[in-house]
């Protein structure tokens, strides 16, 4: 967007730089109304003209395009509180195993608080997180691995410090209250702890900055195998090929009841479609070639996220970027942590071994995992809810890629 500025500004001084024609040559000192010493005159104020409006062009348009920067980066809030208390428990966490590999958490929380908010609910202080995503970057950056992690998963909490003053006790408790007791720093060591994989870097985004993101690129193409009318989510939507604004959206992705068969793991199968499809309409629709494009996007994004301090800037997030922009999209893959009903409540999930553990042990060895589309409007093969290894030397998961269509 800077150089684009610069790019404008210079034309412009070219095209804008010239004497106007009312301009009065008689009355320069010395100077006659023909001849050679005129057009001499001339081409020096012409000259002289260009190349201080040229600077002035350049001045402001630079300071334009940093004002943009600025306000782009200042629209990032920095999780220090996080950062802090991670720092405190650096020698417990899990060692990176390969260079150049990333792990970065995704958390959606279910806040009413904040500007946007207050719609979904009343602000009960009692905030999660109401979907989680570890997301697997390979180090050579050609393939990208998206998991969900169930907010009903029974796990083991450890200590956090409350938002209130104080710390908790580990516990054994739903995924989700980790971020109720102990915000993202403990959310980051209960996955870490449950998998065994480092957190390199964390994003926190709340519903209204979801809806803002949706919107900023024009929608997002969905396909629907059935009609969709769920009044709890506010949701009418005809069968086949639908483009979602960001209140559709999010309707879309936490609708639970009256979707599917109900389920959380079929509420998570939505929510790797639809972040599918927004991939490629990001990556396929020309959004990061063209900057009238982009910047409203980057300044949805940017205002709706609380990162870790090393990406809460737009030189942070343009280093993340650049190494996964071009990832094809059927090498960005989605799938959920292989689950089961808990032992003690069938309301409540545990992990299924081996295939969790096998799972979690290829991705921090950053080693390759498959998907298979199972969900039945594509008329998969059921590998079980569990998802499975394959006899083959890569494992192959219930789950989608980027580059699936569901309607075509």
């Amino acid at each position: 967007m800077v150089v684009g500025a610069g790019r404008d500004a210079r034309t412009t001084a070219r095209g804008g730089a010239a004497v106007p024609e009312s301009a009065d040559d008689s009355a320069v000192p010395g100077g006659s109304a023909t001849g050679d010493g005129l057009a001499r005159r001339r081409r020096r104020r012409w000259l002289r003209g260009g190349a201080i409006g040229a600077a002035v062009l350049l001045l402001a348009a630079g300071g334009a395009g940093w004002a943009l920067y600025a306000r782009l980066s200042d629209n990032i809030t920095p999780d220090e509180a996080a950062a802090r208390e991670l720092a405190r428990y650096d020698k417990e966490r899990p060692t990176a195993l390969v260079s150049g590999a990333q792990n970065i958490l995704l958390i959606g929380t279910d806040t009413r608080a904040g500007s946007g908010n207050e719609q979904y609910g009343r602000d009960s202080g009692t905030e999660r997180s109401d979907t989680t995503i570890l997301l697997h970057l390979a180090a050579d950056r050609r393939s990208a691995t998206a998991v969900s992690l169930p907010r009903d998963l029974m796990v083991r909490v450890p200590a956090c410090p409350r938002t209130g003053g104080g710390r908790t006790e580990p516990s054994f408790a739903m995924f989700n209250t980790a971020f109720q007791v102990g915000g993202s720093a403990c959310t980051i060591r209960t996955v870490e702890e449950l998998t065994g994989i480092r957190v390199d870097h964390h994003m926190v985004v709340d519903f209204s900055g979801f809806k803002q993101m949706v919107d900023a690129v024009d929608g997002v193409r969905v396909c629907l195998s059935e009609p969709i009318d769920d009044k709890a989510a506010k949701l009418k939507l005809p069968a086949g090929r639908v483009t979602l604004n960001g209140e559709q959206a999010l309707g879309y992705v936490r609708a639970r009841k009256s979707l599917g068969d109900g389920s959380d793991t079929d509420r998570m199968d939505r929510q790797q479609r639809f972040l599918g499809a927004l991939v490629e309409k990001v990556s396929g629709d020309g959004v990061l070639l063209n900057p009238v494009k982009l910047y409203p996007v980057l300044d949805a994004a940017t205002s709706a996220l609380t990162t870790d301090p090393e990406l809460a800037s737009l030189r942070g997030l343009y280093r993340l970027v650049r190494g996964v922009r071009d990832i094809p999209t059927e090498h960005v893959r989605f799938l959920t942590a292989p689950r089961e009903a808990y032992v003690y409540d069938s309301d409540r999930d545990q992990l299924v071994q081996p295939q969790a553990g096998e799972l979690f042990s290829r991705l921090r060895a950053d080693r390759p995992v498959e998907v298979a589309d199972t969900s039945p409007e594509n008329g998969g093969k059921s590998l079980g809810d569990n998802a499975g290894i394959s006899p083959s030397a890569t494992p192959t998961y219930r789950g989608s890629t980027a580059a699936a269509h569901t309607c075509e």
